[in-house]
Order: structure tokens, then sequence, then C-alpha cells
């Protein structure tokens, strides 16, 4: 029997995860799937896109790769938009060819919302929607020092992150009286915009723009309907968005008095052949502007396909949890209060910078909404309790209260009933997680891995976390916390016996509290809670055998074999005299150099036995280890402040180098990296370091547990305007803190979260000294501080150290294996097919 032709036209997030969830069902084998994209690229997360202006690529942020859709047998087509549907003769048109279909899923997305300003189609007036259109941004901000965006929803305040991180001076230009004027009141919208105005961004609202002209003092002048104007160099449009639905409305199709594809509960249009999801599509009168409206509207045609006669969309909630430019921002339901009889409960700390709002039935048994400003902390338990209607405590108001006596009890896993949303990317309830533990999931990663929760936005994780393991325990099932087999302890437990029985070797530590030889897991582990402790150089007799690969030899290995040799830069500041010596190493061992994100320069492809010699050189020189190898502190990257800067309001470099002089060598869980920006235009992108520091004309702000990487996050303030020794204290606190209490390979930013109390529990014990032991956390840190060594210094002068890399134990020959080539001028390792 011949193939049934799928054609799916979009590949967005939402056309994406139709096609990941139609090819692992029964149906897909009847089908012969063909693809378009009108972008040349495979799908990828908008949800992050931001996130490309800090060295993200395409490829960091694709949701795919294409050997996946060749194993799925995927007719994939990127850059290929379609340009007409026939519907009469079912087939799509392309300016490559004709293309017959069955059945034809539009998932087109949207388009973004330019308001007919006189002037609005000019050069540097840009929309914020693709990876072209963020490239047009970059591009138009070289030279540039201002920028401004229209539009204070989402979507704006999210292109003024942009702009910012791009070293421009930030204006967000909003038509309603507050910015996010769609998810919050009064009150919350005024809150934002000075915590936002505080970091730098300055916020213009009940702005109407009325022309756009070229400017005088910058390229182009904006004028508003109040006679005053704003100049400007750039101008991004993020105003809203709208269906992209013409091709829709060319063959025919039903539309929407104000756009949209018209679909049913089914998400079929008025053609049966036909289906509508995501932004494209009209559902009671309704445009669903978040992704997991879209994944739920793909499942539906999934379903569909399958003959699931009860698969329906019926709408989604509209809730989200957010943190923009590092502010926490959540609306819940019906956040304003348009419910019959609702009644309000609002909280507002002006001084602590947090704003609270219930929104509950006239009876006070149940929370219709709710706002957020400041601290996200009660978001999941409030959307529990209106998601699942859930009857509200005796005094509701202690749910926002920052402190209260009230004793409203939390809503643990237990209050949820099945149907509770646990993910709402992938639509995962309560019973969904349950089903999958009885059918054989026994820990939190086989859970995701057979329901996918937390694997979209991971903003579920904690609560995932949580019903997981009461659901375990309820079973009966010992949810096992050890190690590994070899230990009967956490890291944590781990850590407090080394302390404070003064273990200082694995083999007592392991015949005393464990069993076994130990493994890969526990040996680097232990390794590290050892060298946080007592500080001892890492090749030491006792510890060799417990590092992992790039330990072993105080390098990253790479992929040919070879190892990378990263010295520190302390703050990104170098003379003319160590660059010149990084060039003649370089040179002479033909070693392939790069320019990090970090501010400092790695050398690529040195082989084993040259590690010692190239060292030498490089510590004759004045340099340090890097620490680039280890878990522990790697760099604080630096702007160059007020010493160079006009906008510079403290010598942002100057403490960029006292503070990684201060942690160099600092053992930990996982890695950490530092910044020091010098205003808040916040060059140095402090706020995604786990430990961030800006300038203010008072001091210093500290910003603590961001991070990048997979799983990115915006780095929280923790305190303000501190001088010098009260930031380094801070600090000291704070790392010791995390060092002692995190799991093993935890960043920062998953540790916080996974504190019981989260920010503010941490506020307490670092800022308040709750648990009474401040002192003694500074104390252990002037301790690895007083006995640091640059641990490459001690190999090559150590005759017994420097044995160990010798490739070959009788003969001083090189490795023969290792083949080159050449690329932009640098040797680089060559492939199979160069070797060949």
């Amino acid at each position: 029997m011949a193939q049934k032709q799928l054609i799916v036209i979009g590949n967005g997030m939402v056309g994406h995860h139709f096609l990941e969830q139609f090819m692992a069902t029964p149906a897909a084998s009847d089908w012969q799937v063909t693809v378009f994209g009108e972008e040349p690229h495979l799908a990828y997360d908008r949800v992050h896109l931001s996130e490309y202006f800090n060295g993200s690529s395409h490829a960091d942020l694709a949701m795919a790769t294409r050997a996946d859709y060749d194993q799925w047998g995927l007719d994939f087509h990127p850059g290929e938009p379609v340009t007409r549907i026939d519907r009469d003769g079912q087939r799509v048109v392309t300016d490559q060819g004709a293309y017959d279909y069955d059945a034809l899923v539009l998932a087109t997305g949207s388009y973004p919302f330019v308001p007919p300003i006189d002037g609005h189609d000019q050069d540097h007036c840009l929309v914020y929607r693709t990876l072209e259109d963020l490239d047009a941004i970059r591009a138009s901000a070289q030279g540039a020092r201002t920028g401004v965006v229209v539009g204070g929803g989402l979507l704006g305040l999210e292109a003024a992150n942009a702009l910012k991180s791009l070293g421009l001076e930030s204006h967000v230009v909003e038509f309603a009286p507050r910015l996010m004027p769609v998810q919050l009141d009064a009150d919350g919208g005024a809150l934002l915009k000075r915590k936002i105005e505080a970091l730098g961004v300055q916020v213009h609202t009940e702005k109407a723009t009325t022309a756009i002209v070229p400017g005088d003092e910058a390229r182009l002048t904006m004028n508003f309907s109040d006679e005053s104007h704003l100049d400007t160099d750039l101008i991004v449009f993020s105003a809203g968005i709208r269906p992209q639905d013409k091709l829709a409305r060319d063959c025919g199709l039903e539309i929407g008095e104000r756009g949209g594809i018209v679909i049913d509960d089914t998400c079929t249009t008025s053609d049966p052949t036909i289906f509508a999801i995501g932004e494209c599509a009209l559902w009671n009168q309704t445009i669903y502007g978040l992704v997991a409206p879209g994944y739920t509207m793909a499942r539906t045609v999934v379903g569909r396909l399958n003959q699931d006669e009860d698969a329906a969309f019926t709408g989604a909630d509209m809730s989200t949890k957010l943190k923009l430019l590092g502010v926490d921002v959540g609306s819940i339901g019906d956040a304003h209060a348009a419910t019959p009889g609702a009644r309000n409960i609002r909280f507002n700390d002006e001084q602590g910078g947090t704003y609270g709002r219930l929104v509950i039935s006239e009876d006070g048994k149940t929370l219709l909404g709710a706002i957020l400003v400041g601290d996200n902390g009660p978001y999941d338990t409030l959307l529990q309790y209106a998601l699942n209607e859930i009857e509200l405590p005796d005094h509701p108001e202690a749910l926002i209260l920052p402190e209260s006596e009230c004793g409203a009890p939390a809503l643990g896993p237990d209050a949820l009933p099945d149907t509770a949303g646990i993910c709402s990317c992938h639509n995962v309830t309560k019973g969904d997680v349950c089903g999958a533990i009885d059918a054989g999931c026994e820990d939190l990663a086989a859970v995701k891995t057979e329901t996918k929760a937390s694997t979209g936005c991971g903003g579920c994780v904690g609560l995932l976390k949580n019903v997981v393991e009461s659901e375990l325990e309820k079973r009966g099932v010992e949810v096992n916390r050890d190690l590994c087999e070899h230990f009967p302890h956490t890291r944590q437990e781990l850590f407090h016996l080394v302390r404070v029985n003064g273990i200082r070797t694995f083999h007592t530590l392991i015949n005393q509290y464990g069993r076994g030889d130990g493994c890969d897991i526990c040996k680097p582990a232990v390794a590290s809670i050892l060298a946080s402790c007592w500080n001892e150089h890492i090749m030491a007799t006792d510890h060799v055998p417990l590092q992992d690969t790039n330990d072993t030899f105080m390098a990253n290995m790479q992929k040919n074999g070879t190892y990378s040799i990263v010295p520190r830069v302390p703050g990104g500041e170098i003379t003319p005299e160590k660059l010149i010596v990084l060039g003649e190493v370089a040179k002479e061992y033909d070693l392939y150099t790069k320019i990090t994100g970090g501010q400092r320069v790695d050398l690529f492809g040195a082989t084993l036995s040259q590690l010692p010699e190239i060292w030498e050189k490089l510590i004759d020189a004045g340099f340090e280890t890097g620490h680039a190898y280890g878990k522990s502190m790697r760099t604080v990257k630096s702007c160059v402040g007020n010493t160079w800067c006009r906008y510079g309001v403290q010598d942002s470099t100057n403490m960029a180098i006292r503070l990684e002089g201060r942690y160099k060598g600092l053992r930990s869980p996982h890695k950490l990296k530092f910044a020091v920006s010098g205003c808040t235009r916040e060059c140095a992108e402090a706020q995604s370091k786990d430990i961030g520091v800006i300038a203010t004309e008072a001091g210093w702000n500290l910003y603590v547990c961001g991070n990048g990487g997979m799983r990115p996050r915006h780095a929280d303030l923790f305190a303000t305007d501190l001088d010098d020794e009260q930031l380094i204290r801070t600090i000291d606190r704070l790392l010791m803190f995390y060092i002692r209490t995190a799991d093993r390979l935890q960043r920062t930013s998953v540790w916080m979260e996974n504190l019981e109390g989260g920010l503010d529990y941490l506020k307490e014990v670092v800022l308040e000294d709750s648990l009474g032991i401040g002192d003694e956390l500074e104390e252990h840190m002037q301790g690895i501080v007083d006995t640091y060594q640059c641990e490459w210094k001690a190999a090559v002068e150590d005759p017994e150290k420097r044995k160990r890399f010798r490739e070959f134990v009788n003969d001083d020959r090189k490795d023969p294996v290792q083949h080159w080539t050449t690329e932009r001028g640098q040797r680089r390792p060559a492939d199979e097919t160069e070797v060949a």
C-alpha cells in the first residue's frame, strides 16, 4: 500500500514538536512526511533567543539535528517557503516545485507587528523574531550608542536586554501606562519599571510615537504625540505579533475577523484535510502567543492522525513565570480580577522590591489569579491552587507574605490531584508521573526520559523532583540519595565527615565510612572535597588516582588526544610582554590559539610530553595555571570600568583582578565563573555568572547563582551598594556555603533552586548569619587563600611529578599517530577523510 502524503508548513518550535510527537506513533509508518521551513535553519528554541547575543550559535539553540530528521525519514526543505496552497488539487507550491498532500498541517507561526508610524521602514528600524533579525540588530549596533525598543511586553523587555548586552544605552517605549499591561496591574507594573530602570534600562510609558525622522544627535529621532522626542541609533519593534495566515487566506480558508486561521477543537480548519497549530491558529476567538498551547495543539493533531477520537484542544492556561532582565515576574489566571465578585489581597513592599496580589473568589475559598513581581518563590504553589481549584487556607495572605505567623500550610505533592499539571511545555500531569513510576521508573532521570517533563523550559524541575520522591516513598521505594554504591552518604555528608574528622585521603574515608575500592563517581567527588578542605596538590601521591582525565594531567584533553593550555589572565588584563610570550610559545610549538569568552588565551594541540616544557616557559614569564581543567573558579570577566570608560562608575578591572587573585584555585562541586561590570550597561555580562558584580555610585551590587550552558539562568540580585570589604566577605561566605552543601557536579543555579527557601534562605544564612556559621565560613575561605599554590609551578619543579608527562615510559619520542591540517592559517586536527 502506497504511503499517504503529509505536508507540514513551518519548522518552528510548534512545527518541530508536532514532528517529534508524530514520528513516535504507529501512524507515522503510513505517511511520507514532507516539511517546509521558511528559514534556512532547523527548528530552534525561540524562548532562549536572546542567548544568541551571548555567544550561543544556532547549533546551541537547535531542537534537533539534520541526522534526527534523516533518521525519522523526513523530506526536509529548509529555506524553501511555500508560496501557494492549491486546495482543489491538494498540493502546495514553492519556487522549486509542487508537492501533493493527503493531509496538511499549517504551523506558520506569527510575524512581528510594526505600528504604521511614519518612517518605520527606514534603515536601523528592525524587528526581534528570528536569528536573521538578531544578526541585523547586531550589525546595526556596530558604532551605535543608543537603542530603543518599541513595546513593553514580554518580547519587548527581552529585546531591551539584548540591546543592553550589546553595550547600548537601552530604552523601552510603551504606549500603555505600564509595562506588561496584559500580565500586570498598575502597582506591579510600577515596581517592574523601577527595577528595570535600576538595571540601566530607561522606560518611557504612555508614549505614542507619531514619526521617526533622521536625527541630528543620533541616526534617528522618535517624535511623540506629547511633543517630546528621543534620539536613538536603532529601533527594535516588539509591539506584539500577528498570525502568519497569508497562505490560508489566499487559498480561501476561514480567517478570523482580526486574523488567524479558524480551527475547531480538533485543530481542523474549514478544510477537513488541513490542520492549523500554534500562533497562526485562532481557536474560540483566541490566538495563543505562548509555546505550551501550541504544543497541546500539535499533540491534538497527532492524536487525530492516529484515529484518537478523544484528542481535542480545549484551551490553555496563559499563566507565565518569567525572569526579565533578572527580575522575577509571575502572572496567573484572572490576574486583573475580571471575575464577578472577585476580591483582592495585595502585598506591596516598595522598600524590599516585592509585590504580590491574590485574586480570590467571593467566598474566599478559590484562587482565581495572582501577580508576582520581584519574587516568584510562591508561583508554583499558587499555580496549583488556581489550576486545581484547591481550597485556600484560612489565611491566604500568608501565601504571598515573606514572613507570616498565620501558618499557611505548604502545598505538598500529596495535595495535588492526578490532573494537576506538572510540566506545561509537554502537558505532563501528576497522573502521568505516577503512571511512569508504576511502569518501572525508579528515579527522577527515568521519569524525565519517559515523560519528557522538565526537558522544555526547565521551570518545573523543583516540583517534579518533589512529586517523584513523594510518590516513590509512598510505594515503599527508598529514595536513594547516596553518592554512589561505595558510600551510603550524600556529598554534603561526606564533606562534613572529611572536615570534622580531619580526613585527608580517600583511603581513610572509604575505610571508615564506605566500602569497596571506589569508582569514577566517588573518586573525583572526594578529590574535590579534599581539595576544598585542605588545598593539597592534586598530584600528591594519595590524590592522583582520584582525578579524572583532565585533572590527572592538569589540562583539558581534546578530541585528538592532545591537550589545551590556559594560563590565567586575571580580569582579562595582560601586558604586551606577556602577549608576546604567548605568541612565541604558540609559534614554537605550533599551537592553535583562540581568545576565549573569559578574556584569556587558549593554546590547543600540545602533546602530553610538551606540557611541562610549555608551562615552564609560561611560568618564567609570570603566568600561573588558569585551572581550566578543574571544577574550580575559572575566570573573572571584566570591562575597563571608570579607568577608561566614560560611563564607568567604579574600577571594575581592579576589582576583577582582586577577586580572581583571591579565589584562584578554589575547588568546588562544579566550575565557577565571575564577572565585574563597571556600570549598569553591563558589558561584562555579570548577570549570567555564578558571581556577578555590578558597580553603582555607592559601591557594588552582587548577583549570585547565574550560569550559561545547557540550562541558562540569570543571576539573582543578592545585596546592594556593598563596599569592597563587604563584597568580599559576602562572596567568601556564599561560596564556602555552596561548597559545603551542594551535590556532586551541581551548578550554583541548581543548588540555590533546590535549597528549601531558595534565595531568601540563602540571604538569611549569608547576610544575616542565621546559622551562626559566618565566621567559620570566612575562616575556611581564608585558609584556602593562604595555602594557594600554582599547581603547574609545583609540578614542573618536582622531577617525580614531571615523570607523569612522558608519553612512553621507555622512549622520549612523540606520539606518531596524530594527524593535522591547516585552516584559517592555524593547524587543527585532521578528520578521518583528510587522513585517508
